[in-house]
This record gives C-alpha cells, structure tokens and sequence, in this order.
C-alpha cells in the first residue's frame, strides 16, 4: 500500500513538474527578454538626452505612472513605432522629437494613462482657448487646424470637418446678405471645412492669401506627406498613407474641379469687426457680412527674418518653392526646424550644389528623425556642411559671413534661404478677444 502510494504521488509529481517546467521556462525568457529591451530602451533614451533632442514638436503624449500598467499597447499602436517604449515596467517618451501628435497612443491605452498636450517645462506653446465644437471664448469664431495646435494633416482635415458641423447646428441670420460662415485658410482643416459648408448648404465664402492647399501647396518639391486616413465631406474616405505634396495637390483639385467648390484664392483677410448679428470681415477685394468665422490659417505667420545688413538682397528669401533653381549654386539655410532640413536635403540632390545649414543651437530637436537622417546622409556624402551654435551676420553680393562660438566664419553664397519660423498671428487674436493660453506640458 505505501509502495503505491508512493508511486501515485510521485506520478502526480512527475505530471504537474511537466506542466510547471515549460511555464518556469517561458517565465524565465519573458524576464530576461524584458531585460534585454529594458536595457536597449534606457540607451536610446539616453542618447537622446546627450543628443539634446528631448523637445517634442508639437502634440505628444503625458504619461501617468500611477495609472501606467506596462501593457506596450501605446507603442504598439503609434505609427513611428520608436516613440514610446517600456523601461523599468512604466512606459516612457524616449524618442520626443520623433512624436508627430497621431494620438493613436493614446485611443489605444486601456487604463487612459496618457494624455495628449502641448509644449513642455522648458520651451512653452501659444495655443488658443477652444471648447469641443472647437468654438473660442467669442461666440462665432472658430478655430481648427494648424493654428490650434494640429499640424498633422488628418488631424487638422477631421478638426475642419468637426468644426463645420458644429457651426451647421447654430441658428442661422435672417439676413440674405449674412453669410453663414467665413472661412480664413484653405489649407487642410479649411479645404475640410469649406466642403463640409457645402454638404451643409451653408452660405459661405472660403478666403486664402495665397493659393489652394495653404502651407502644404508651398511644401519643397517632392516632399513625402505623411497622411493617415482621414475622412473629407462629400468625398468619404481618403486612404493615403504616403503620398507626395505633388500627388496630394492633384488630388484636391481634382474635388475641387469634382464638386465646384470655390476657394477665393490671392483674397487674405484684412480685419474682423463685430456688428450687430455677428461679424464684418473685410479683405482688400470687398467685406463679408457672416454670422459665424471658421479661423484655419497657419502658424507661421509672417516669415521671422534675421535683421542683418544685406538681407533686403534679392538672393534672400523665405520659402523654398523649386530646389531645382538653385543648380551649381552655393546656397546657405538658416534654420533648424522640418522645413530647413527639407530645404537643405532636397537643394543638396540637385547636380552641382554645395548647402550650407546654418542653425544657432547644438541640436535639430524639433525637426522629425527622417530629416535629420537625411542631413547626416548628404553630409556623409561631402553635398552638405553643417554649422550648429552659428548665427548670420553680414550678407553681401557673393559671401555671407556668420559666427560660430565667437569665430567669424565667411564663406562663399549664391543664395540664401532663411526658415527660421514665423511671427505667429497671437496679436491679431489676442486684438479679437481670443483667450491664448501657453502651454508647458501640462495637462
């Protein structure tokens, strides 16, 4: 009898052993494979603590450790994929200048550990006060897009598109001569909004300083956009995923030729007066009586310029439109930013160019990895010179002289480039009423 117990027991031993094993096993690899990443997750954030690149470029996410249940579903749903990452069981940012404000992390976390916010301790953001219909502390005025904050382009097509129904479901003027709503931009959020006014039947009129597509329209040559899909009215689903400026501006004006929308382009907004059921909004054309604004214009503003002698020189300008023009040239860009190091790259491919970036701080932290890869590239391959912590300071016919760590620096020029921001529009809505709160990365 105890010989066979015996033996029972050690067949029950023997079979909750097989089960024990494999799962001790599988133990054993899960602890060590978190480890491993762990290890490799704390490096990358090192480096870019030494690499000074530790400023998000916009929207990004905040992360509560007390909520944070290590689940990874964050990292796992956002499209650069090396943004987020877990070190130490708890999520962290350890790539923010690669955060572009998708705000897919933050749909995909299960405890709603994160949110999403602007700006951080050390450089903050103006952003304009709106509620959830995207309506400012001024009944009548709304603001999406660019200016509130949204660069992406689908995020600022779904705020046009949102914006627009909002102001669809608002009393309309009695007044034949009031429109229902002007638009001020035709860039992503407006174009949304401008079709959105027309399945709406609203009375509106959409006004654009320069031409169709805003910002984008004015994108280097070739540059890949990064569009998720997002939806347009009256179009439905748009699937890009990756798409050039060129491919992305034929598709607008073919639904502009498609539907019959009409943007007033070259028509920019001069002032906005209240009156008596809503607004006056004039332009250097004729004024617009509305009852409700839909404010989509851009952040940049007017172009911030370098206030050195020789700047007013006609090789001097703001915005590249063809990298095609500078050929065999020596060309100088003054910036640091997304826009300076497309410049830069996209010029540096042309045959017989040498680019100079010229950029007053020690790191590109506020310019995307692609970009910054692409300047390492070009300057391996001997196309491109960087100089960081340097300023300009003279420009002439053929030179352009810049300091670098107290060293004049003079070298030979053709052409300049200067994307160093713009002046953003907070006087003129601040001049409206419009609370601006500036953001320091705080919920």
């Amino acid at each position: 009898m105890e010989s066979s117990s015996l033996l029972q027991n050690a067949g029950q031993y023997g079979i909750l052993l097989v089960y024990l094993i494999p799962i001790a096993l599988i133990w054993l690899w899960r602890v060590r494979h978190s480890r491993i990443a762990t290890r490799r997750h704390h490096e990358a954030l090192q480096k870019t603590r030494q690499a000074g690149l530790t400023e998000p470029a916009s929207l990004h996410p905040l992360i509560n450790r007390d909520l944070c249940i290590a689940c990874n579903a964050c990292a796992k749903a956002c499209p650069e994929q090396d943004v987020l990452a877990i070190i130490h069981d708890k999520v962290e940012l350890i790539n923010p200048t690669h955060c572009i404000g998708h705000g897919a992390c933050k749909r995909a976390c299960p405890v709603d550990a994160i949110t999403l916010v602007f700006g951080t301790e050390k450089r903050g953001v103006d952003i304009p006060n709106v509620n959830p219909s995207f309506e400012t502390n001024i009944p009548g005025i709304f603001i999406a897009g660019e200016l509130g904050g949204m660069g992406l382009i689908r995020n600022a097509i779904t705020q046009g598109r949102q914006a627009m129904d909002a102001i669809n479901k608002k009393d309309r003027s009695t007044d034949p001569e009031r429109l229902d709503v002007v638009i001020i931009g035709a860039g992503p959020a407006g174009f949304s909004a401008s079709l959105g006014a027309m399945k709406h039947k609203l009375r509106f009129v959409t006004l654009e300083q320069e031409t169709l597509g805003g910002t984008v329209s004015h994108y280097p040559r070739g540059k890949v956009v990064m569009t998720q899909p997002a939806e347009l009215p009256l179009v439905g689903k748009v699937r890009f995923r990756e798409t050039t400026k060129e491919e992305l501006m034929a598709f607008w004006e073919k639904i502009v030729a498609d539907t019959g929308l009409k943007v007033n382009c070259g028509e920019p907004m001069s002032t906005i007066t209240a009156d008596e059921d809503g607004f006056l909004v004039t332009t250097p054309k004729t004024s617009y009586k509305t009852k409700n604004i839909l404010l989509t214009i851009g952040r940049r503003g007017t172009p911030r310029k370098l206030g050195v002698p020789g700047e007013e020189l006609p090789k001097v300008t703001y915005r590249l439109i063809d990298p095609a023009q500078y050929r065999n040239q020596k060309v100088l860009v003054v910036g640091g930013g997304d826009s300076a190091l497309e410049a830069a790259t996209s010029i540096a491919d042309e045959p017989g160019t040498h680019v100079t970036i010229s950029y007053r701080s020690d790191a590109f932290s506020r310019a995307k990895e692609k970009n910054r890869q692409k300047v390492t590239t070009a300057e391996a391959a001997g196309k491109l010179t960087v100089l960081m912590k340097s300023n300009t300071k003279e420009i002439t016919k053929d030179t352009v002289v810049l300091d670098q760590n107290g060293k004049k620096i003079e070298i030979e020029n053709d052409a300049i480039i200067v994307s160093a921001g713009g002046i953003l529009p907070t006087g003129m809505l601040k001049e409206l009423g419009i609370d601006i709160e500036t953001k320091h990365g705080t919920a």
